[in-house]
């Protein structure tokens, strides 16, 4: 590994050496990852909270809201999305043991159940129009496809940052701190992986419980 000396050593009696990659200011630092992505989630959540508490207060109205059987596939989108929060802590726990391959077979399963999610959430939107419930049918149609189609955005999210994961991997480099970046990155994408599982089980449960009201 490449090793330069610190500018900060001259403020000390010692030498201190330092990867060299880490006095690199073009590169963020390992734990930047994480604070950045805890402030997308907290951003997210604010976005969310305040859609949900326009839903809630307009489901009490009794005007206009008509009530509409949700789509059966719904369960299998939330067993999909159940699923892959079990793959992304597989693909994370084989990244801190080395194991490659097995890192890039379980965030490739990810990223197959996140596209298998979204197509369901397609179908689901197909039914509802079978029905003849559209987007401008009611209020209560608008905000559960609204609140649909924004979670399935911000997943799709995920999926690109999951793709970004299995580009890197093939890009692998020795270094230690390269390293370090590379497991921050992986734990952050997981970390956004679990917030959109978690999102998706409240507005799960938030649709099937409000929908009669």
């Amino acid at each position: 590994m490449t090793r330069i000396v610190s500018d900060r050593a001259n403020k000390t009696d010692q030498v201190v050496l330092l990867p060299s990659s880490l006095e690199d200011p073009t590169k963020a630092p390992p734990g930047a990852y994480r604070v950045l992505i805890w402030t997308a989630c907290i951003s997210i959540s604010a976005f969310f909270a305040a859609l949900i508490i326009a839903y809630v207060w307009r489901s009490g109205m009794a005007s206009y809201w008509e009530p509409f059987r949700l789509p059966r596939v719904l369960w299998l989108s939330t067993a999909l999305i159940l699923l892959s929060s079990g793959t992304i802590q597989a693909a994370c726990r084989s990244l801190k043991h080395s194991l490659d391959r097995q890192y890039v077979g379980w965030l490739s399963i990810t990223a197959v159940l996140g596209l298998g999610f979204l197509v369901s959430q397609w179908f689901a939107w197909m039914q509802l129009s079978r029905q003849g419930v559209f987007l401008s049918s009611n209020p209560h149609s608008s905000f559960f496809y609204l609140l649909t189609a924004m979670h399935g955005l911000h997943l799709s999210v995920g999926l690109l940052a999951l793709t970004y994961l299995l580009i890197r991997t093939r890009q692998r480099s020795a270094e230690e701190a390269a390293e370090a970046r590379r497991h921050a990155r992986a734990g952050a994408v997981g970390i956004y992986w679990y917030f959109m599982d978690g999102l998706w089980i409240y507005l799960f449960l938030l649709l099937f419980l409000w929908r009669s009201q």
